[in-house]
């Protein structure tokens, strides 16, 4: 009886990878990352080319004379800058990877602690640049950083505890990993047009407003195309475990052949404008999610905003990165992924088990860690020779080293 039981539920597993059953969800998302692609892929040439070689090549600079500044910054000045970010950020996210692998535990304990004390020494290099604003900005970040860890320091035996049991499963799967370096490749391709045309902004004549709302909304797309590729890595990932924990294994008889050639189409064509959806929302709602816990007990301000993060709460049952799972395992649409994974939380009681886990924030420290050294590696340098342009460079390379 148990071996039928089991045989009909590997047929119903076959079933969910079932070109049959797989439609196409949330086009209309495909479509607008696809056009915000061709759209900005288009905006990096003309910004890029505008100051590459020669001054004002398009002759754009008619339209701001008057009142923005003009000058003589050539694209080519800043671009190897971005091309250190790129490379450090690449070098860091492989040696991360292969890190995690054979020093799980080590690798996570030195994000915990050497974060704040890199944003401390960012912090003094702010201010003897007399960069004060960003002084206390990275001051202030070091501080609820080293609250947060005092604050959850309770936690982290059994966070550790988690990623090592998922560092494990994934590591014991080489072709996952090598997912994730081909993506990281695709990321950096995109990252060399989209450096290009960064560092026309930074070199063109626009004043430091207009050229900061400009690395802005460049900012905002590098981190949508960035949270898209790692959720498609993400849904990629989780169909192969599902398959690989439910035959009892990657040589188990009755696992499908082509697993990971299956969740990889599914990922990128049926499911990719789901993935485009849910990466709009999944990193600012946690973030925000994030942000309550950091409080501490200050009862005062936690009334304060307690019904802020109230509406957050209700978005977070609509967008959560475990949405993702119900993708890859039923190519279902982003909605109803994360309505079914939050329910089936309820359900089961493992919502308690996922508020205690903070290996999320751990992951998420090891990220700004080597977005910061990628952003100082091309701060110091643009230090050297700009210095007028230290922040605006290291603040958009550090989102690139963050991306990778």
């Amino acid at each position: 009886f148990q071996n039928v039981g089991r045989n009909e539920r590997i047929i119903d597993a076959d079933q969910t990878f079932s070109p049959e059953l797989r439609h196409w969800r949330d086009v209309f998302w495909l479509a607008i990352f696809i056009i915000h692609l061709i759209v900005l892929g288009v905006l990096l040439a003309i910004f890029g080319l505008n100051r590459f070689k020669t001054a004002d090549r398009l002759n754009i600079d008619r339209y701001t004379e008057g009142f923005w500044e003009n000058n003589n910054g050539l694209t080519e000045t800043y671009w190897p800058k971005y091309a250190v970010a790129g490379g450090v950020g690449t070098g860091l996210g492989c040696i991360w990877l292969l890190l995690l692998g054979s020093r799980a535990n080590q690798m996570m304990k030195v994000s915990v602690h050497i974060l704040t004390t890199y944003l401390a020494v960012i912090s003094v290099l702010c201010f003897w640049c007399e960069q004060f604003f960003w002084g206390v900005a990275f001051a202030t970040g070091a501080a609820l950083q080293f609250l947060y860890v005092i604050a959850v320091i309770d936690r982290l035996p059994f966070t550790m505890l988690v990623l090592q049991k998922a560092v494990k499963l994934v590591w014991s799967l080489p072709e996952v990993t090598r997912v994730a370096y081909a993506f990281m490749a695709v990321m950096l391709l995109w990252m060399g047009i989209w450096s290009f045309g960064a560092a026309g902004v930074v070199a063109s004549s626009r004043g430091d407003l207009g050229r900061w709302w400009l690395l802005v909304v460049l900012s905002v797309s590098l981190f949508w195309t960035g949270a898209v590729l790692c959720n498609t890595v993400h849904v990629i990932v989780s169909g192969l475990v599902f398959l690989v924990l439910f035959h009892g294994g990657r040589n188990a008889s009755s696992m499908p052949p082509n697993s990971l050639m299956k969740s990889l189409r599914y990922a990128v064509t049926t499911s990719f404008g789901s993935i485009c959806y849910g990466s709009l929302f999944t990193a600012a709602i946690r973030t925000l999610r994030g942000f309550r816990s950091k409080i501490g007990n200050n009862e005062c301000l936690l009334c304060c905003v307690d019904f802020l993060f109230q509406l957050v709460e209700t978005l977070v049952r609509f967008f959560n990165k475990y949405a993702y799972v119900q993708i890859a395992v039923y190519g279902k649409g982003f909605n109803r992924s994360a309505r079914d994974a939050w329910e089936l939380f309820q359900s089961t009681g493992v919502e308690a088990l996922v508020a205690y886990d903070c290996s999320g924030a751990v992951l998420l420290m090891g990220t700004i860690l080597g977005g910061l050294i990628t952003g100082t590696c091309a701060g110091v340098w643009t230090w050297i020779t700009w210095r007028d342009r230290v922040i605006m460079v290291g603040s958009t390379a550090m989102l690139m080293g963050m991306v990778l």
